[in-house]
């Protein structure tokens, strides 16, 4: 008897219509063919047991099984349930009519039971473009699945609901989620809040001036002046995700298996703080199985890294690209897939190799030439991706010993959301670009070209500090972005001054300053 159910393969963040065609004949052989890894190879143990442990006998046949289309790979262990309902329905233990009309994805324990896989949405994405009436999945992916709407997701726990489900023996109620709702309940709830930052008002206004552009941050400081705490807040001061960055970054959690259970959106930016030993297949993504990387985990929020001149230099250089394109191919012998990345950069790092270098309460014991050695280990081509550079100092104990808070996130985020309006207005002809960090040097020439005051003024800046010629474009972008919190129309003298004094790694006597 020949009967065939519907799964899905995820590749990317695209998924695939999986046909599984299950035959039995007279036999007691199994014969498995469509490209599957080992993973999808090992579930008949896995469906024998549970069949027994949940009362169904396993058939005693020939069972041979094809997954098609046979040309795609097939990976994990999201085959389990569609293949026991194939194996059950050519066994007449489960009634065939409505299999057409529900895809099906999950792993098996040996007890029966359900257990989560990832890719559960958009397995569901791809359900609904099928025109299939309904989703079923294990219960603790249903929330995820349920974001898809005009799709009836069922969560089940065990093989055996799966079974009384097709049989009619009891009804199931489909997993129904106010994604709305939810997503904007929970958009402004943050543990870490910028009203705990006790001084450092001119690295907050720094960050302010980042999140406001989307510009890639640098900050410099000795050990214990609060880096890691201030950049581990900016989450709080940017804008809320919209509902469409919300999905696809979901997806990308999704497929990672990275999304926590019960979760149905992801409301918040993301914050992904790799450590410093992070390999570069880690940060970028692949595998033996396609799966996305940090960079593409950090897709819509931001990207930290704590310590930079401890990261393996290779793994550092494997940003550039990312940073440039906001988007990463993955190339290997046996598959070729695309992550977007688009993601905020954020590092810190001590000025020297014991941390002391300009610090007044302690003295430095590096020599210059040790300084330089220590910022070398930080290229030029990423140097050039990071806009604002921004030297934080040792907080005094006068305000480190005050009770009254800072700003909270919540003022500064006001601002900041404001200044991205105007530049959603300023680049709606644009495809592609929605901040000022993304500008190219055409449109900098549109939207950010300084009077000749500031000409002279930047000019001036450039010969004095001796500044990189990279520096240019990027003091302007990041100019265009104060004036935007300003509400000014055009870039003004002091808004140059302002981002001149973001640049600080890009002046020619950093090893001799002190």
């Amino acid at each position: 008897m020949l009967v065939k159910t519907f799964c899905a393969a995820v590749m990317g963040l695209e998924a695939t219509t999986i046909t599984i065609e299950v035959n039995l004949t007279r036999g007691v052989q199994f014969h498995l063919s469509g490209l599957a890894d080992t993973a999808v190879k090992e579930s008949y143990d896995r469906i024998r047991a549970a069949m027994s442990n949940i009362g169904f006998k396993p058939p005693t046949a020939d069972i041979t099984i094809n997954l098609s289309p046979a040309d795609i790979r097939k990976e994990g262990s999201g085959y389990d349930l569609p293949l026991a309902i194939g194996i059950l329905a050519a066994h007449g233990k489960v009634i065939e009519t409505a299999l057409s009309e529900y895809m099906m994805i999950g792993e098996l324990g040996l007890d029966g039971s359900l257990k989560p896989v990832s890719g559960a949405l958009p397995v569901a994405i791809r359900a609904r473009a099928e025109k299939f009436k309904g989703l079923i999945v294990p219960k603790a992916n249903a929330r995820e699945a349920a974001v898809v709407n005009h799709l009836d997701i069922y969560g089940m726990d065990s093989l055996a609901d799966v079974v009384s489900f097709f049989n009619g023996v009891e009804d199931y109620e489909p997993t129904i989620v106010d994604t709305r709702k939810e997503f904007y309940e929970q958009q402004y709830s943050f543990d870490l809040d910028f009203a705990d930052v006790k001084g450092q008002e001119s690295v907050k206004r720094a960050l302010e001036v980042a999140a406001a552009g989307s510009h890639n941050v640098i900050l410099i400081g000795p050990p214990g002046s609060g880096k890691s705490m201030m950049a581990k807040r900016l989450p709080s001061i940017l804008p809320p995700l919209s509902l469409a960055e919300s999905l696809e970054t979901t997806q990308i959690h999704s497929v990672a298996g990275k999304l926590p259970v019960g979760t149905s959106l992801i409301s918040q930016r993301p914050f992904r703080s790799p450590h410093h030993t992070v390999s570069q297949v880690a940060m970028t993504g692949g595998g033996n199985h396609a799966s996305p990387g940090e960079v593409s985990l950090a897709h819509n929020g931001v990207l930290f890294a704590d310590e930079l001149p401890e990261f393996n230099k290779s793994t550092l250089e494997v940003l550039r690209q990312p940073l440039e394109d906001r988007k990463i191919t993955i190339c290997r012998a046996k598959y070729t897939v695309e992550y977007p990345c688009s993601f905020m950069f954020v590092a810190s790092m001590n000025p020297c190799p014991c941390g002391y270098y300009g610090d007044p309460t302690h003295h430095c014991v590096c020599t210059p030439g040790q300084i330089q050695r220590y910022m070398n280990k930080i290229s030029g081509p990423l140097l050039d991706r990071i806009d604002i550079h921004c030297d934080v100092a040792v907080v005094p104990f006068k305000q480190l010993s005050q009770m009254r808070p800072g700003e909270s996130s919540a003022v500064i985020r006001e601002r900041v959301i404001k200044a991205r309006q105007i530049q959603e207005v300023r680049f709606k002809d644009y495809k592609g670009v929605h901040c000022n960090a993304q500008m190219s040097e055409k449109m900098i020439h549109l939207f950010a070209e300084p009077d000749e005051q500031s000409l002279d003024m930047l000019r001036m800046a450039m010969e004095r500090l001796s500044l990189s010629a990279r520096a240019y474009s990027r003091i302007l972008k990041v100019a265009r972005t104060i004036a935007d919190l300003e509400g000014s129309e055009r870039v003004q003298n002091r808004h140059i001054a302002e981002a001149i004094g973001y640049r600080s790694l890009d002046r020619g006597d950093w090893a001799e300053r002190g």
